[in-house]
């Protein structure tokens, strides 16, 4: 079961936007790409927030996260995150691999 984790990013002025885009620039969003069981890894601008930006994080299973969490690439996140002095707020899904409730299917469009 696929694990998806939502990481909001939030600092002064245009420092989460600044850290996303060095984590990038850097090289470390590709670094996490290419780790074992990761899914997914892609920022997002909020348009409500200008200070605020989405981190979408997704991997195969908790020991994919769990090795991830021991790699290399975990400690140039804290290097950032503290150059940056960001602060953040998290959510956790565990995805339903297409099954969704039968009330739910009318309103999504394939």
């Amino acid at each position: 079961m696929a694990i998806t984790i939502h990481l909001f990013y939030r600092g002064e002025g245009t420092s989460a936007l600044d850290f996303a885009e060095e984590m990038t620039r850097s090289g470390v969003v590709a670094g996490i790409r290419e780790e074992e069981g990761n899914l997914g890894y892609d920022y997002y601008r909020s348009l409500s927030d200008p200070s605020e930006i989405l981190l979408i994080d997704r991997w195969r299973d908790q020991s994919a996260i769990d090795a991830h969490h021991a790699s290399v690439w975990m400690q140039e996140i804290f290097r950032l995150r503290e150059k940056y002095d960001l602060h953040m707020r998290v959510e956790r899904f565990e995805d339903t691999e297409g099954n969704l409730p039968e009330q739910d299917r009318d309103f999504i469009r394939g």
